[in-house]
């Protein structure tokens, strides 16, 4: 009988000792650092409809956009589109200053523009050390209609 509940307590140890491993911890990578717009996809949901998805892909002078999370709190967006003319330059927006909070937990992004009353909202899809998926939910005129604009950016090398 004691060797058998030998057998038991070093079978329940092995068990829960034997496939603890630390290597599986996942690193998550920060949202801090700068990024650059590559595509979009504007999806609309209505109510008791099937989902409607369009993906934009980013000119050559959309893509020198850049998203910069400076700190654990505030940010800078800098957009730039496509010559109002032909054969003009690239059209750069006056910089857009917000103030940022993230939840790594839940992965929602709250970012707040300077001179803007209501705060965006945005959830964290995909975040690695190259790539960043961001969701925002768009508020619309009609309660019944959802609307969701996921960036899809690629961190710039600060050597760059």
């Amino acid at each position: 009988m004691k060797k058998l509940l030998l057998l038991f307590a070093g079978l329940s140890l092995l068990v829960t000792t034997g496939c603890n491993n630390d290597n599986d911890t996942i690193r998550e990578a920060p949202l801090i650092g700068l990024w650059q717009p590559i595509k979009e996809v504007v999806t609309v949901v209505e109510t008791g409809e099937q989902p409607v998805s369009d993906q934009i892909t980013y000119s050559t002078c959309q893509k020198t956009s850049r998203w910069w999370f400076s700190n654990e709190t505030n940010g800078k967006r800098i957009d730039v589109s496509d010559p109002t003319t032909s054969g003009g330059l690239c059209v750069i927006s006056p910089d857009k200053n917000f103030t940022y909070t993230y939840d790594k937990s839940s992965k929602n992004v709250v970012m707040k523009y300077q001179g803007i009353v209501e705060p965006v909202t945005a959830k964290v899809v995909t975040l690695d050390d190259v790539t960043l998926n961001l969701a925002v939910r768009e508020e619309t005129q009609d309660p019944t209609v959802f609307k969701t604009r996921t960036y899809t950016f690629k961190r710039v090398n600060p050597q760059q």
